[in-house]
């Protein structure tokens, strides 16, 4: 069944017009007619099973015909990470993550960030098409660009991963559930400056092995450790 995703849905409707661009997809791409049932997401949870009964490329109608409501998440998995020069490597970042589970990012800029500038829309649309492919119900908030600095005002206390040496804790040893964000550095790594502004804040340490890992690979790593810690509560 085809997967179309529009959060602007009543979840009392009975009926529902798609948004332009969902309609677009389902009668002019995908060739969807009068009859055809399809499934539409919210992103909030619920799964939508809805019969075509208009079929305009401008404004799809659809009847609902069922629902499906899944409970939010009872954990936190936030990465803050620093993009990478090249955007396909965080692109790639947030589509794993959003199958893994993730629940949250935060892009990052840091001193050493060699990109400063996204497109949120862009990775908007990375986030939805990875939820549809992976049928999860919910969508990770994606939040604005952010300084370093500020984030850790937000969020005085989870964990960080860095290249410099010291003692470091397995995500396993100090993860929790809640508030408790992971940050990932740019190419570059954090600044000394930026680590013990983490650190005095209430961040942990932790160690992502002894591998020295890209800034996407880091992050993917973070977000599967981070899951099955969950996994196993």
């Amino acid at each position: 069944m085809h997967l179309f995703y529009d959060p602007t849905i009543d979840v009392l409707a009975k009926t529902h017009t798609l948004n332009e661009e969902e309609s677009k997809h389902a009668c002019k791409v995908m060739r969807l007619v009068i009859g055809n049932e399809i499934a539409i997401l919210n992103g909030k949870g619920i799964e939508f099973i809805a019969k075509i009964v208009e079929a305009h490329p401008k404004h799809c109608k659809v009847e609902i015909i069922s629902k499906t409501e899944e409970l939010k998440p009872n954990y936190d998995l936030h990465i803050a990470i620093a993009p990478t020069k090249i955007i396909d490597r965080i692109e790639w970042f947030l589509e794993k993550a959003t199958e893994i589970g993730i629940t949250e990012i935060t892009p990052l800029i840091c001193s050493n960030s060699e990109r400063k500038i996204i497109k949120e829309e862009r990775l908007e649309k990375i986030l939805i098409a990875a939820m549809k492919q992976s049928k999860r119900l919910f969508l990770p908030k994606l939040n604005p660009l952010t300084e370093i600095s500020s984030f850790i005002k937000q969020h005085p206390k989870g964990l960080i991963a860095h290249c410099y040496d010291g003692d470091k804790n397995l995500i396993s040893e100090v993860f929790e559930t809640k508030n408790s964000p992971i940050l990932i550095g740019p190419e570059g790594d954090f600044s000394i400056k930026e680590v013990e502004i983490a650190l005095n804040s209430g961040y942990k340490t932790i160690t992502l092995g002894k591998n020295r890992l890209r800034t996407e690979t880091a992050g993917l790593y973070a977000v599967m450790q981070g899951k099955m810690n969950i996994d196993l509560i």
